[in-house]
Order: C-alpha cells, then sequence, then structure tokens
C-alpha cells in the first residue's frame, strides 16, 4: 500500500468516525469462511456495517478525529473489525445473539458509544441494555399516555353523567 493510499484510508477512517456517534471494536479472527459470511449478512440484517481494519491506520484515524476516544486505542491490537451502527445498542445485541451460535466470536474489544467509552468483552451486556432512540421514544410516549387514559377511563366510569364527570374530575 503505497504512502496516498494509506493517507486516503485515514481520510476515509477520520470521515466515518466523524459521522457516527456508536463504534465497536471486535475481534473476529478464528471465524471460518461461513461463519463469517454468517456474520456479515447478519450485520447487514441489523444495519450495521463491519469492516476489517488495520490497527495503524485506525489509530491515525482516532487521532485526527476530534472525538476523544479516551483508551480505545489501546485495544487496537491483533485482529481489529469496526462495527459502526445508528442505533447504539444495535451491535451489542448482534454480537451477543451471534455468540450464541459461535460460543466466544466475535469477541468485544471495546466500544465508544455517545462520547462514552466502554474497554472490554465484559462491558458487552451494559452495552446491550443501552435504550436505543426509537426505545426511548417509545418509553416517553408510553409514560405521557398513560394519566391521560387513566383520566379518559375515569370519566367513562362516571356514568357520563354531569355530576359523576365533575366528581372524578375533582378527585384527580
Amino acid at each position: 500500500m503505497t504512502r496516498e493510499e494509506k493517507s486516503q484510508v485515514i481520510q476515509d477512517l477520520t470521515a466515518q468516525l466523524a459521522d457516527t456517534s456508536t463504534i465497536y471494536l471486535a475481534d473476529i479472527s478464528g471465524l471460518d469462511a461461513l461463519t463469517t459470511s454468517n456474520l456479515r449478512r447478519a450485520c447487514f440484517k441489523a444495519n450495521v456495517k463491519l469492516a476489517v481494519v488495520k490497527n495503524t491506520l485506525l489509530e491515525k484515524a482516532m487521532e485526527a478525529s476530534d472525538k476523544d476516544f479516551g483508551d480505545l486505542p489501546n485495544v487496537l491490537k491483533g485482529n481489529t473489525s469496526l462495527m459502526i451502527a445508528e442505533a447504539a445498542n444495535a451491535p451489542a445485541k448482534l454480537i451477543k445473539e451471534f455468540r450464541k451460535k459461535s460460543k466466544d466470536r466475535p469477541l468485544l474489544k471495546g466500544a465508544f458509544v455517545e462520547e462514552a467509552v466502554y474497554i472490554g468483552d465484559d462491558q458487552l451486556d451494559a452495552l446491550v441494555n443501552i435504550k436505543s432512540r426509537e426505545e426511548l421514544i417509545g418509553d416517553v410516549i408510553t409514560l405521557l399516555q398513560s394519566p391521560a387514559k387513566n383520566v379518559v377511563s375515569a370519566l367513562q366510569s362516571g356514568g357520563g353523567k354531569l355530576a359523576g364527570i365533575l366528581k372524578t374530575l375533582s378527585e384527580k
């Protein structure tokens, strides 16, 4: 690879890092061709971009980025695959689900999610439990609908008469 090609790869990686707030680093070494193909297919279905990267180029891209990756560059040893997704917990869920079939791979090296850095495979469960934007919006909508549903059901149980409605509203 020439210097110009390396420089272009670093620029591309830097742009990818700048465009996302969810970055996972995983080790997929030791997977056979069929398992790797299944992982790539699962990533595609889950809207997760998977790319094997060269550690030195990714480290330079992290340095060039305006984000603070903390100790994440320290995990760039051995085989490293970059997983990028819009949903913060999508790669973690994918890794956990995929491990049910392939035992200990992919191995989570670290993650950068919404400016927080997670180091090590033991952080996988914490990352799975992060709620996605859609899940948070659903929770907020449910919370907002709950009081309105209570008032409507109380009004309906008041018998529909003006006295019953006034009594129910005064109790609420």
